[in-house]
Protein backbone atom coordinates (compact mmCIF):
# COMPACT_ATOMS: atom_id res chain seq x y z
CA UNK A 1 0.00 0.00 0.00
CA UNK A 2 1.55 3.68 -1.20
CA UNK A 3 -0.76 6.30 0.59
CA UNK A 4 1.39 9.60 1.70
CA UNK A 5 -1.53 10.95 3.85
CA UNK A 6 -0.69 8.99 7.41
CA UNK A 7 -3.74 9.30 9.12
CA UNK A 8 -5.60 7.67 5.86
CA UNK A 9 -2.64 4.81 5.57
CA UNK A 10 -3.23 3.99 9.04
CA UNK A 11 -7.40 3.60 8.22
CA UNK A 12 -6.07 1.78 5.21
CA UNK A 13 -3.73 -0.66 7.09
CA UNK A 14 -5.93 -1.74 9.95
CA UNK A 15 -9.35 -2.24 7.75
CA UNK A 16 -7.09 -4.59 5.13
CA UNK A 17 -5.36 -6.60 8.42
CA UNK A 18 -8.96 -7.17 10.20
CA UNK A 19 -9.98 -8.69 6.85
CA UNK A 20 -6.92 -11.44 6.98
CA UNK A 21 -4.24 -9.20 4.43
CA UNK A 22 -0.62 -8.43 5.30
CA UNK A 23 -0.01 -5.32 4.56
CA UNK A 24 3.27 -3.30 4.09
CA UNK A 25 2.58 0.17 3.74
CA UNK A 26 5.15 3.33 2.18
CA UNK A 27 4.82 6.47 1.45
CA UNK A 28 6.62 7.19 -1.13
CA UNK A 29 7.47 5.93 -4.43
CA UNK A 30 10.57 5.20 -3.61
CA UNK A 31 10.38 3.38 -0.67
CA UNK A 32 7.30 1.26 -2.76
CA UNK A 33 9.31 0.23 -5.16
CA UNK A 34 12.15 -1.23 -2.67
CA UNK A 35 9.69 -3.27 -1.07
CA UNK A 36 7.75 -4.43 -3.62
CA UNK A 37 11.49 -5.80 -4.98
CA UNK A 38 12.00 -7.31 -1.91
CA UNK A 39 8.54 -8.81 -0.72
CA UNK A 40 7.07 -9.01 -4.24
CA UNK A 41 3.19 -8.37 -3.30
CA UNK A 42 0.50 -9.90 -4.49
CA UNK A 43 -1.30 -6.52 -5.65
CA UNK A 44 -0.25 -3.08 -5.44
CA UNK A 45 -2.79 -0.29 -4.01
CA UNK A 46 -1.22 2.47 -5.14
CA UNK A 47 -1.75 6.40 -4.51
CA UNK A 48 -1.35 8.56 -7.54
CA UNK A 49 0.35 11.91 -6.47
CA UNK A 50 3.51 11.32 -3.62
CA UNK A 51 5.87 13.28 -2.64
CA UNK A 52 8.83 11.86 -4.84
CA UNK A 53 6.90 11.44 -8.09
CA UNK A 54 3.66 9.97 -8.98
CA UNK A 55 2.18 5.97 -8.94
CA UNK A 56 2.36 5.77 -12.61
CA UNK A 57 6.22 5.92 -11.95
CA UNK A 58 5.61 3.54 -9.29
CA UNK A 59 3.39 1.82 -11.45
CA UNK A 60 6.42 1.42 -14.35
CA UNK A 61 9.09 0.38 -12.31
CA UNK A 62 7.42 -2.52 -10.37
CA UNK A 63 5.84 -3.70 -13.40
CA UNK A 64 9.24 -3.57 -15.45
CA UNK A 65 10.80 -6.19 -13.03
CA UNK A 66 7.09 -8.34 -12.45
CA UNK A 67 4.49 -7.26 -15.56
CA UNK A 68 1.92 -9.83 -13.74
CA UNK A 69 1.56 -7.85 -10.26
CA UNK A 70 -2.21 -6.22 -10.20
CA UNK A 71 -2.17 -2.68 -9.25
CA UNK A 72 -5.17 -0.81 -7.89
CA UNK A 73 -5.07 2.96 -8.01
CA UNK A 74 -6.45 5.42 -4.86
CA UNK A 75 -6.50 9.01 -5.82
CA UNK A 76 -8.74 11.96 -5.63
CA UNK A 77 -7.77 12.45 -9.07
CA UNK A 78 -11.15 11.01 -10.90
CA UNK A 79 -11.15 13.52 -13.99
CA UNK A 80 -11.78 11.25 -17.17
CA UNK A 81 -8.47 11.63 -18.44
CA UNK A 82 -6.72 10.25 -15.37
CA UNK A 83 -8.80 7.04 -14.84
CA UNK A 84 -8.64 5.80 -18.59
CA UNK A 85 -4.48 6.90 -18.19
CA UNK A 86 -4.12 4.72 -14.99
CA UNK A 87 -6.18 1.89 -16.98
CA UNK A 88 -4.61 2.68 -19.78
CA UNK A 89 -0.68 1.99 -18.20
CA UNK A 90 -1.80 -0.95 -16.90
CA UNK A 91 -4.00 -0.77 -13.72
CA UNK A 92 -6.40 -3.14 -13.03
CA UNK A 93 -8.79 -0.48 -10.54
CA UNK A 94 -8.99 2.86 -10.23
CA UNK A 95 -10.65 3.82 -7.50
CA UNK A 96 -11.19 8.09 -6.22
CA UNK A 97 -11.37 9.41 -3.03
CA UNK A 98 -13.39 9.88 -1.00
CA UNK A 99 -14.12 6.31 -1.00
CA UNK A 100 -15.70 3.42 1.70
CA UNK A 101 -13.14 1.28 3.02
CA UNK A 102 -15.29 -1.58 2.82
CA UNK A 103 -15.55 -1.07 -1.19
CA UNK A 104 -12.01 -0.86 -1.07
CA UNK A 105 -11.45 -3.61 0.45
CA UNK A 106 -13.99 -5.79 -1.84
CA UNK A 107 -12.49 -4.39 -4.70
CA UNK A 108 -9.01 -5.66 -4.02
CA UNK A 109 -10.10 -8.91 -3.22
CA UNK A 110 -11.82 -9.03 -7.10
CA UNK A 111 -8.95 -8.33 -8.33
CA UNK A 112 -6.92 -10.53 -6.54
CA UNK A 113 -9.43 -13.19 -7.16
CA UNK A 114 -9.27 -12.19 -11.15
CA UNK A 115 -5.29 -12.29 -11.06
CA UNK A 116 -5.04 -15.70 -9.68
CA UNK A 117 -7.05 -16.90 -12.35
CA UNK A 118 -5.09 -15.56 -15.04
CA UNK A 119 -1.60 -16.13 -13.25
CA UNK A 120 -2.25 -19.58 -11.40
CA UNK A 121 0.38 -19.52 -8.51
CA UNK A 122 3.84 -21.17 -10.01
CA UNK A 123 3.98 -25.47 -8.98
CA UNK A 124 6.09 -27.05 -6.19
CA UNK A 125 7.25 -30.16 -8.29
CA UNK A 126 7.48 -33.49 -6.06
CA UNK A 127 9.23 -36.71 -6.73
CA UNK A 128 10.17 -38.91 -3.25
CA UNK A 129 12.13 -36.38 -1.18
CA UNK A 130 12.78 -33.86 -3.97
CA UNK A 131 10.96 -31.36 -4.15
CA UNK A 132 11.32 -28.46 -6.08
CA UNK A 133 9.69 -24.78 -5.97
CA UNK A 134 9.38 -23.34 -8.94
CA UNK A 135 8.45 -20.03 -7.66
CA UNK A 136 11.81 -19.23 -5.91
CA UNK A 137 13.79 -22.05 -8.61
CA UNK A 138 15.00 -23.91 -5.35
CA UNK A 139 15.64 -27.69 -4.42
CA UNK A 140 15.05 -29.52 -1.39
CA UNK A 141 16.02 -33.21 -0.71
CA UNK A 142 15.10 -34.75 2.24
CA UNK A 143 14.24 -31.10 3.64
CA UNK A 144 18.17 -30.14 2.72
CA UNK A 145 18.66 -27.38 0.12
CA UNK A 146 20.54 -27.98 -2.71
CA UNK A 147 22.17 -26.04 -4.47
CA UNK A 148 21.83 -25.99 -8.57
CA UNK A 149 23.14 -23.98 -11.48
CA UNK A 150 20.27 -23.09 -13.57
CA UNK A 151 21.33 -25.34 -16.29
CA UNK A 152 21.22 -28.00 -13.59
CA UNK A 153 17.87 -26.78 -12.04
CA UNK A 154 16.51 -26.96 -15.60
CA UNK A 155 17.49 -30.56 -16.40
CA UNK A 156 16.14 -32.26 -13.24
CA UNK A 157 12.66 -30.32 -13.90
CA UNK A 158 12.22 -31.57 -17.29
CA UNK A 159 13.51 -35.30 -15.23
CA UNK A 160 10.36 -34.73 -12.35
CA UNK A 161 8.03 -33.51 -15.62
CA UNK A 162 8.67 -37.15 -16.84
CA UNK A 163 9.50 -38.92 -14.14
CA UNK A 164 6.67 -41.40 -15.35
CA UNK A 165 9.30 -42.54 -18.43
CA UNK A 166 12.66 -43.01 -19.89
CA UNK A 167 14.11 -39.71 -21.55
CA UNK A 168 16.50 -40.01 -24.05
CA UNK A 169 19.48 -37.68 -24.13
CA UNK A 170 18.40 -36.45 -27.70
CA UNK A 171 15.20 -35.12 -26.08
CA UNK A 172 17.33 -33.81 -23.41
CA UNK A 173 19.52 -31.97 -25.97
CA UNK A 174 16.40 -30.59 -27.91
CA UNK A 175 14.43 -29.62 -25.00
CA UNK A 176 16.78 -28.37 -22.47
CA UNK A 177 19.48 -27.30 -24.37
CA UNK A 178 17.51 -26.33 -27.21
CA UNK A 179 20.59 -28.37 -29.66
CA UNK A 180 18.72 -29.84 -32.61
CA UNK A 181 20.87 -32.75 -33.13
CA UNK A 182 23.22 -34.50 -30.65
CA UNK A 183 26.17 -35.33 -32.42
CA UNK A 184 28.96 -36.10 -30.24
CA UNK A 185 28.18 -33.99 -27.63
CA UNK A 186 28.66 -34.77 -23.52
CA UNK A 187 27.09 -32.48 -22.11
CA UNK A 188 24.10 -34.66 -20.94
CA UNK A 189 26.01 -37.00 -19.18
CA UNK A 190 28.39 -34.41 -17.70
CA UNK A 191 24.93 -32.57 -16.42
CA UNK A 192 23.69 -36.04 -15.30
CA UNK A 193 26.98 -36.15 -13.59
CA UNK A 194 26.78 -33.02 -11.98
CA UNK A 195 23.39 -33.86 -10.65
CA UNK A 196 24.06 -37.38 -8.95
CA UNK A 197 26.73 -35.14 -6.91
CA UNK A 198 24.85 -32.81 -5.88
CA UNK A 199 21.65 -35.16 -4.87
CA UNK A 200 23.09 -38.40 -4.01
CA UNK A 201 24.77 -38.05 -1.08
CA UNK A 202 21.22 -36.79 0.57
CA UNK A 203 19.39 -40.32 -0.28
CA UNK A 204 18.80 -43.21 -1.91
CA UNK A 205 20.40 -42.60 -6.37
CA UNK A 206 17.86 -40.42 -8.00
CA UNK A 207 18.85 -40.59 -11.51
CA UNK A 208 18.82 -43.87 -13.50
CA UNK A 209 20.58 -44.52 -16.62
CA UNK A 210 19.16 -47.23 -19.25
CA UNK A 211 22.04 -47.95 -21.54
CA UNK A 212 21.07 -46.97 -25.18
CA UNK A 213 17.64 -45.79 -24.16
CA UNK A 214 18.17 -42.45 -21.50
CA UNK A 215 17.54 -41.92 -18.31
CA UNK A 216 14.72 -41.35 -15.49
CA UNK A 217 14.23 -41.11 -11.79
CA UNK A 218 14.41 -43.65 -9.70
CA UNK A 219 10.42 -44.56 -9.16
CA UNK A 220 9.42 -42.12 -5.65
CA UNK A 221 8.74 -44.96 -3.33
Amino acid sequence: MVEDEPSLADILRIALEFHGFRVLSAGTGARAVELAREHRPDLLLLDVMLPDGNGWQVCRAVRGEREDVPVVFLTARDAPSDVIGGLTLGGDDYITKPFNIDEVVARVRAVLRRARRQNPPPAVLRHGDVVMDEATRTVRRAGTPVDLTPTELALLRYLMLNADRVVTKEELLREVWKYGFAGESTVVETYIGYLRRKLDPLGTPLIVTRRGHGYRLRTAE
